[in-house]
């Protein structure tokens, strides 16, 4: 798996705190929200790259107990 980067980004307040109840709405971070909507534009643009990594399942791991 990659190293995921760090960025860091500045937001209009009003833009966050939509950012936030959208991400709370779907139960993701705000991190995670960020990323999926990013994704989201880069493939509608037809720029998602062929190497990107698929987003981390959501959730606690399956037990691997039976």
């Amino acid at each position: 798996m990659s190293e995921r980067r760090q960025v860091l980004l500045r937001v209009d307040p009003a833009v966050h705190d939509a950012l936030t109840r959208w991400a709370n709405d779907e139960f993701r971070s705000v991190n995670a929200h960020i990323e999926l909507v990013l994704r989201r534009a880069l493939a509608e643009a037809g720029r998602m790259p062929k190497q990107a990594a698929p987003l981390p399942k959501r959730g606690r791991p399956r037990s691997t107990d039976d």
